[in-house]
């Protein structure tokens, strides 16, 4: 029986650490299209906007909800738009519960009487949440051209004459820029995310795109075309990434999404770890869903080339890697002791290697992104190293809290859209504290962090028990990783 359990666990064991490798050859896969594709000019056809008649209407949709802290500001930054007056119309899609009401109101009132088109449309319920605010002011719209911002993104204004020329090619049904962070140096917090979106918007979104491979719109920061979200059946809500699943669906009715890595918005990071749980769990979740959802469509589809349909479903299951870190991680230490008995073959324990090797080529493709915007010298490389390591730490800090997400994802558990709450955070000098958007409440999962803190902290005390430290530098980077994320669920302070 013992023998039995054994097998099982080192099979999921396995499994785990095969699926983080894949995970990885495929990221490496994207690296090298994205390098490849830098090196190339691609001409596409764009609208002459020197030419009014090929200029055309335009809707800026704003989805909304309790932005007290930030709703003037992105207000105020949509109406510099270079763009005709007379072609542009901006919807305030405001699901507000609160005083926020009020003040989005006046400020639409005030530059209504400049002038401006722009309309605010209220629902009595949040049925669809994000998603059903989206649709029902598309019904209305006027334009033939959706952009899309949450209240954290600040477009230049010069946003939209450099994407709307791209929908000149009949088959581009999504335009998607590359999101900045306004606050990437607040703290280690924002500078871990910063990290990681830089690589999903360089590597893995140019790297998709370059060979044609499905992309997802980020929920913000693009625009549609009307006729792409009507033929592919319009905005959903059944799941927690509403623009993960619309790309998709998009994409299996051969609809082309242009990505746009040159043109940046900015846009705020969450600075405290309970918004940061939220905005992971809903990504996740989500993810998790769309896989449920888009899988089978994908498969059957016999017109996808058998690379795109691998790298879509990679892609699907992106959120699901959390679940097999988790799992490794919890298995790690079992692992470790079964390693001393003779009775079984060595090369199953050698098969850890297989995490460092996925770590490895972690490594080198995030270095690519991270000299891309930082600058390839010696020093930015020994930043790039801590870091990594910071990074690679704190996603190990995650694991728990994410799987529960993905779990309830697989599993089709349905729960309520929960915002990120946004903090109007723009340098070092601002402060959070008092926003009454953050949760006092701690989450369910920290007093399993807790106990897992104590299981890894008997991981690292195992290895000089055992003399055997081979896995002794990942235990360490679990025990730091839940240490974080423990201490900032606990202290609202810090």
């Amino acid at each position: 029986m013992i023998e039995i359990i054994t097998y099982i666990v080192f099979s999921i064991y396995l499994l785990a650490l095969l699926l983080i490798l894949f995970y990885s050859l495929a990221q490496l896969n994207l690296l090298i299209n994205y390098l490849r594709s830098s090196k190339q000019q691609i001409k596409a056809p764009v609208f002459d906007f020197n030419d009014s008649s090929q200029i055309p209407l335009i809707t800026i949709q704003l989805p909304i909800y309790n932005e007290a802290y930030v709703v003037e500001r992105l207000l105020d930054n949509i109406v510099k738009m270079d763009y005709p007056l007379d072609k542009l119309e901006i919807q305030v899609l405001d699901d507000s519960t609160d005083s926020s009401l009020e003040k989005t109101a006046n400020k639409i009132d005030q530059l209504q009487s400049k002038g401006l088109d722009i309309v605010h449309i209220l629902r009595d319920n949040r049925a669809g949440f994000k998603a059903g605010a989206l649709k029902e002011g598309l019904a209305v719209c006027k334009g033939e051209y959706i952009a899309i911002f949450d209240a954290d993104f600040l477009p230049k204004p010069d946003w939209l004459r450099k994407t709307v020329p791209f929908f000149k090619d009949d088959s581009i049904g999504v335009v998607q820029t590359r999101w900045g962070h306004i606050n990437r140096d607040y703290s280690i917090l924002t500078r871990i995310q910063a990290f990681a979106l830089d690589a999903h918007f360089t590597i893995e979104q140019g790297g998709r795109n370059a060979r044609g491979h499905f992309i997802n719109f980020n929920g913000t920061a693009g625009i549609w075309r009307k006729a792409c979200i009507l033929d592919a059946g319009n905005w959903e809500g059944d799941t927690l990434t509403e623009d993960l699943d619309l790309s998709y669906r998009a994409q299996l009715k051969k609809w082309k999404f242009k990505y746009l890595e040159k043109v940046e918005t900015p846009a705020e990071l969450p600075v405290v770890l309970s918004a940061a749980r939220s905005q992971q769990f809903r990504w996740n979740k989500g993810g998790a869903e769309n896989f449920r959802k888009s899988l089978p469509k994908l498969l059957s589809s016999k017109n996808i080339p058998l690379k795109t349909k691998i790298h879509g479903i990679l892609h699907l299951l992106n959120s699901s890697m959390f679940l097999c870190a988790f799992l490794v991680a919890i298995l790690s230490i079992p692992v470790l002791y079964l390693k001393q008995q003779p009775s079984f073959p060595k090369w199953i324990f050698d098969a850890s290697v297989v995490f460092l090797l996925s770590t490895l080529i972690l490594f080198v493709c995030y270095w690519f992104t991270y000299k891309q915007l930082r600058g390839n010298n010696v020093k930015n490389f020994f930043g790039y190293c801590a870091l990594f390591i910071a990074f690679f730490t704190v996603l190990l800090g995650f694991t728990l809290h994410n799987s529960f997400a993905v779990l309830q994802g697989h599993y089709g558990k349905r729960t309520d859209f929960v915002r990120t709450p946004k903090f109007n955070i723009n340098s070092l000098k601002d402060q959070w504290k008092g926003n009454t958007y953050i949760s006092g409440k701690i989450s369910k999962s920290v007093v399993l962090e807790a106990l897992l803190l104590l299981y890894f902290l008997f991981g690292i005390l195992s290895a000089f028990v055992l003399k055997d430290y081979s896995l002794l530098a990942f235990h360490i980077m679990l025990f730091f990783g839940f240490s974080f994320v423990l201490f900032h669920s606990v202290n609202f302070k810090s």
